[in-house]
Parts: C-alpha cells; sequence; structure tokens
C-alpha cells in the first residue's frame, strides 16, 4: 500500500475509534487492526497516539474553522461580525475536544491536561491566523495584538468550561454567559 494510503487509513481508522470510544479508551493496537496494518507501521508515520489525535483535530479544526471565516453573510458592523465568529470558533473547539477526547479524561488526567496546553496554543495560532485573512484585519495590521488578546482570552474562558462544567445543560449556560456578559467586553478591547 501507498504511504499516503496507509496515513490515510490510520488517521480513518483512529478517528472513528476516537470518536466512538473516546481517546482514553482507544489504544494503538485497536488502530492497527482496523486500519488492517501491523502496529509498528504507525510508528512509522507518528510518533505517538497523542500525535494521531494532535493530527485529527488540527485538521478538524482547519477544515471548520475556514468554512466559518469564509461564510459571507453580512453583519451590522465588525463589532457584531467578530462577536459571531468568535462564538462559532469557541463552539468549534469544544466540540472538536469533547467529540474526540472526551472531558471526564481530560479532567481526570495531567497527561491530558498538558496535551490540552499544547492543543489550546497550536489552536489559538490557527484561529489567529485564519481571523487575520479577514478584510477588516488586512486593512488595519495594528488591531493584531488586540485580535491575539481576544482569542487568547475567549479560548481559556471556553476551556475553563470543561473543568467547571458538571453536565451539558451546564455548558450552554456557561456558553449563554460568555455571550451576552464577557465576549461584548473583550470584543470591544481587541477593536
Amino acid at each position: 500500500m501507498e504511504p499516503e494510503k496507509i496515513k490515510e487509513s490510520i488517521l480513518r481508522s483512529a478517528k472513528e475509534l476516537f470518536r466512538k470510544y473516546g481517546y482514553h479508551k482507544t489504544s494503538v493496537n485497536e488502530i492497527a487492526k482496523k486500519a488492517k496494518i501491523a502496529k509498528a507501521t504507525i510508528y512509522k508515520y507518528f510518533e505517538s497516539k497523542e500525535q494521531i489525535l494532535d493530527f485529527i483535530l488540527m485538521d478538524y479544526l482547519d477544515v471548520n474553522l475556514h468554512e466559518i471565516i469564509s461564510n459571507k453573510v453580512q453583519f451590522a458592523n465588525e463589532e457584531e461580525h467578530l462577536k459571531a465568529l468568535v462564538m462559532k470558533t469557541c463552539r468549534l473547539s469544544y466540540t472538536a475536544c469533547n467529540e474526540f477526547i472526551g472531558w471526564d479524561f481530560v479532567r481526570e488526567n495531567t497527561n491530558s491536561q498538558e496535551f490540552l496546553k499544547h492543543l489550546s496554543d497550536q489552536l489559538e495560532a490557527l484561529l489567529l491566523s485564519a481571523y487575520l485573512e479577514l478584510e477588516h484585519f488586512k486593512k488595519n495590521p495594528a488591531r493584531r495584538g488586540g485580535l491575539a488578546f481576544l482569542l487568547k482570552a475567549s479560548k481559556s474562558i471556553v476551556f475553563s468550561f470543561a473543568f467547571t462544567s458538571v453536565s451539558d445543560s451546564d455548558v450552554r449556560k456557561n456558553f449563554v454567559t460568555f455571550q451576552k456578559e464577557i465576549l461584548p467586553y473583550l470584543v470591544k478591547a481587541a477593536l
């Protein structure tokens, strides 16, 4: 089998298993079995299961983020547009982590928290580069610092939901509170 097809098979198999059982409950052996390859073959393409997850998450976020950014919905003003983008990307990042990792594992495992910090930093860089492609940030590069602040603060708040929420309804309440009571001030500070 061609190397690219093997890598795709590993990623596809891992994605299915992570979604079905969660990252923590999926072993490299199970990924290899589903991909119909030897376990050692996985390590020719990825250093660890964590690296496979990282690749899957960043690809998922990149594809979905570019769809969100390229959506040509009209907004009353730049502030409303930015608030809508931040909310969509916050929900996207929360959902991706929930879908592939599972927040119970994140809360209980100190190694996963280090991974989440790494993922969070990558996500922030991805968001910043995607947002800088928006017309109002291209026209005014001086706003980059404000945008970086907005993304870092929003990301920190949203990831804190995972550690403080007990149920999905708690998460929804936290998102509503964030959207109504915190985000407007963060956006004003960024602009």
